[in-house]
């Protein structure tokens, strides 16, 4: 069958006041039949123990003997993705414009492999298909905040003075803020790997209780709940379990129009724009990104290894003529 999606939304929108409109959306989709490369000349999984030991007779064992890796790709897999969105928008007084949103949603899918969201990936373990790698997908984030604002600043815009209308008046401030849960996290084996033996599967740590965030630099998440599988045996820890940091961002901007003439239309745009504004350090932790040791056995396992770029300062000048 043909990878389907049906996506349905409904949405209310309400008028507070004559300054602000609330939309309030339920968006989600439905995915069927999405598509996976699995692995089929597979041996009897019995054996599998003594070919993670010795796989020299790994051809010899499978259906089709001496091709040690078939892959299929089949129209197999599901995922869905569910949210309610809401959408706030305000004049407050003529001169600031706000906005602020908001997300909760969950996405589920079973895009294993490299991970990086889309399909036609390896199924890890090809003895359960693409329900072992059902799970939060790459791009779920349960909570999405962002607020974002334009304020023209009154000051000295209708002043008397040229001079100062001029310098100090028309100017604007905007900015953006962004908030939002962190992105899920895989675990991967350093050793005894069922992957070294099956060509194109990954394997995946046991979950040996409730993991736990101590968010501190050195163990972002605490690491004595992980174990290596015994040889032979896939890991009962479910697909992306684990979650990296959150994030929450500032952006600010200041800009101004410096009038050359009015009869052609001419200016000068000044912006100065400020990134990250509060020099907050904000970890990074994603399968893209990195961010997060995430291989179990590693001297580091569970240390937070990067973050995203600090404060950083930008000024332009734009000339219209």
């Amino acid at each position: 069958k043909l990878p389907t999606s049906y996506q349905y939304s409904l949405g209310v929108q309400q008028s507070l006041g004559g300054r602000t409109v609330l939309s309030v959306s339920y968006v989600g989709n439905q995915n069927r039949y999405q598509s996976d490369f699995s692995q089929i000349n597979l041996p009897d999984q019995s054996l599998l123990p003594g070919l993670v030991s010795d796989s020299s007779t790994y051809n010899s064992v499978v259906p089709y003997a001496g091709f040690r890796s078939i892959r299929l790709a089949q129209d197999e897999a599901n995922g869905h993705y569910n949210s309610l969105q809401l959408d706030l928008r305000t004049n407050v007084r003529n001169e600031l414009t706000l906005q602020f949103g908001y997300t909760y949603s969950k996405a589920i899918d079973s895009a294993a492999g490299n991970d990086n969201g889309y399909d036609l990936n390896n199924t890890s373990n090809p003895y359960l298909g693409w329900r072992y790698d059902l799970g939060p997908s790459f791009f779920d984030r349960a909570h999405v905040a962002f607020t974002n604002f334009v304020y023209d600043i009154p000051l000295f815009r209708n002043s008397d003075s040229r001079a100062l209308k001029t310098a100090l008046g028309g100017w604007q401030l905007s900015g953006i803020v962004t908030m939002q849960t962190g992105a899920p996290l895989d675990i991967t084996l350093g050793s005894n790997n069922i992957a070294s033996v099956i060509p194109n599967t990954r394997n995946r740590p046991n979950l040996n209780g409730k993991i736990s965030y101590p968010k501190s630099v050195d163990q972002w998440f605490d690491p004595s709940v992980f174990s290596d599988p015994a040889p032979g045996q896939w890991g009962n820890m479910g697909h992306n379990a684990v979650r990296g940091p959150g994030r929450d961002n500032w952006n600010l901007a200041l800009f101004k129009n410096f009038v050359l003439s009015e009869s052609r239309g001419s200016r000068i745009e000044f912006r100065a724009e400020s990134f990250n504004t509060w020099n907050h350090t904000q970890f990074r932790g994603d399968r893209q990104g990195g961010g997060i040791s995430s291989t179990l056995g590693s001297s580091n396992f569970g240390a937070v290894t990067n973050a995203f770029d600090p404060r950083t300062f930008q000024l332009g000048i734009k000339v219209f003529y």
